[in-house]
């Protein structure tokens, strides 16, 4: 059992909204929490907490409460954040969507979280509706923040003065949150993440991860995903740092706001960390204000964070999680210089962690002569560790064992520094810039396609290093099936971080004889045609 060298922290048996707005002085108050780019416009914590208490009194006004889950689709911008806590001080559930789904994937998660209200904004709304209307949401539980005809608009709830609700639940157990996930494997599930979840997560990122009230924190990766609304959103706000929202991402945009706002603290995917290393627009802007870069959602290759660091000279940091964790679990401490960005830091407070051996099931202890233990599937307990996945006790049962240790499917290695470093996955996810894709997903789509006879997806590098979704295809006989004929197909289905992005056609899917897929065969294909 391996335990986290950082002393536990205390973590307070209150809801969310309190954790993050009970505690605020008038110093605070006049402190900017949000900062919108496009306009200039700022936000106080004193007008934040205001928005999110009015917020919340006109949902509960309208009858929403601890047994609603509303769904909120919607990019960065500073109403996210009186949108999203103000759902949770009314004691509702907060689903986030991503905002590239199409309209099916939307009325998916509508239907599959039970979702009877959605909160959107115009450039959203086209596919929102359709997918409300689908869902059977009507239109006026179909907030439209920027103001649709025949919508409430973000203004005018704001301004009606109904009072923030008394709600009364157990912040151990009640839903906060419920992001999506493929888990280890399968098709999106809703995880269950409580108000102590989050709290809990917060408290522990607080150790690890060194952000002051000084700092401006640029918000580009999505608030919608567990990464960005636990690690940018909700420990900044915890922190009373500023937050510079960004709606998507754009080179020259994310290097415009940094200089123009001075931004100091980065959270990225791997794939920022990539364009900061080489590419040479970097050069033409000034972004010396940045101290520190934090990358997660996906592996981070030390070379390449090393090569950014020094370009940029800043402080590369890494860390680990999975949206079941809340979403972290590991983090490169701020105090320790001599742990390689290579790794994911050390386990946060309050954790325990296993490594087993993925073929025996045996626990993982002996520090070889190397100074690191054999590699073996990472398994996580704490207090962030979800309650469960949605109406799929199957899936809870096969991700969470009865110790409360919930089995990441991601393969490490203890280093006798204390600290952890990722080698391989057992579990069957893709991740392409910090999106989760789940193989199976698409091997359904594509098995839709008349053409084709069979298919199987898996994750491959890319020539940045960075994992993206390659499809093996058996094409039926005669068909004259074509790569640029599979890609568009998907492309025409699912939102775009989805697409498959190489496609090779092969005479049969090597599978078990239970009929499951050998993905490590198509892997080890993979390796040797490299």
């Amino acid at each position: 059992m391996f335990t986290s060298p950082m002393p536990d922290v205390e973590i307070p048996e209150i809801s969310i909204y309190d954790f993050l707005f009970a505690s605020l002085t008038d110093d605070d108050a006049q402190r900017v929490a949000l900062i919108d780019p496009a306009s200039g416009a700022e936000t106080t914590y004193g007008a934040l907490r205001a928005q999110v208490l009015a917020f919340a009194g006109a949902l509960a006004a309208r009858g929403v409460g601890t047994d609603t889950v509303v769904a909120l689709l919607c990019p960065n911008v500073p109403a996210f954040a009186t949108v999203f806590h103000g759902i949770l001080r009314a004691g509702a559930t907060v689903t986030t969507i991503n905002s590239l789904y199409t309209p099916g994937e939307i009325e998916k998660q509508l239907k599959d979280a039970a979702a009877t209200w959605l909160v959107t904004v115009t450039p959203l709304l086209p596919q929102a509706k359709t997918a409300a209307s689908a869902s059977g949401i009507p239109d006026d539980h179909l907030i439209v923040l920027d103001g649709a005809e025949g919508h409430l608009n973000l203004r005018e709830l704001l301004t009606e003065q109904s009072p923030a609700p008394d709600v009364s639940f157990d912040p151990a157990t009640h839903v906060a949150v419920l992001p999506y996930s493929s888990g280890t494997t399968g098709n999106p599930k809703g995880v269950m993440l409580s108000h102590r979840n989050l709290v809990a997560n917060v408290q522990q990122c607080r150790s690890n991860i060194d952000l002051r009230d000084t700092d401006r924190v640029l918000a580009v990766l999505p608030f919608f995903h567990i990464y960005g609304m636990t690690v940018l959103l909700n420990l900044a706000l915890r922190q009373r740092a500023s937050l510079v929202t960004m709606p998507k991402f754009d080179l020259v945009e994310f290097l415009t706001i940094i200089q123009n706002h001075h931004c100091t603290y980065l959270y990225i995917a791997p794939p920022i960390a990539v364009a900061l290393a080489k590419h040479p627009i970097v050069d033409q802007f000034d972004i010396t204000s940045v101290h520190s870069v934090f990358s997660g959602a996906a592996p981070l290759d030390g070379e390449t964070a090393e090569i950014a660091g020094r370009r940029i000279n800043a402080r590369m940091l890494q860390g680990y999680g999975m949206s079941e964790l809340s979403p972290v679990s590991h983090a490169m401490p701020y105090t320790r210089d001599d742990i390689p960005v290579s790794s994911v830091g050390t386990l946060l407070p309050n954790s325990e962690c296993k490594l087993v051996d993925t073929e025996t099931g045996a626990e993982i202890t002996e520090i070889g002569e190397d100074g690191r233990t054999a590699p073996g599937e990472i398994w996580v307990k704490g207090p962030n560790v979800m309650l469960g996945y949605l109406n799929r006790p199957d899936a809870t049962a096969e991700t969470l064992d009865a110790d409360g240790f919930l089995h990441t499917g991601d393969v490490g290695v203890y280093h006798e520094g204390g600290y952890f470093s990722i080698v391989d996955r057992v579990k069957e996810l893709i991740k392409y810039k910090g999106y989760q894709i789940a193989p199976a997903e698409l091997e359904a789509l594509l098995l839709s396609h008349p053409k084709i006879m069979d298919a199987a997806v898996i994750g491959v590098n890319d020539e940045d290093k960075q994992e993206i979704p390659k499809a093996f295809i058996v094409a039926a006989p005669d068909s004259g099936l074509t790569e640029d004929e599979v890609m568009t197909f998907v492309a025409e289905n699912v939102a775009p971080h989805k697409k498959v992005r190489r496609v090779e056609f092969i005479d049969a899917i090597p599978k078990s004889t239970a009929g499951k897929i050998l993905r490590k065969d198509l892997r080890a294909r993979e390796t040797a045609a490299v």
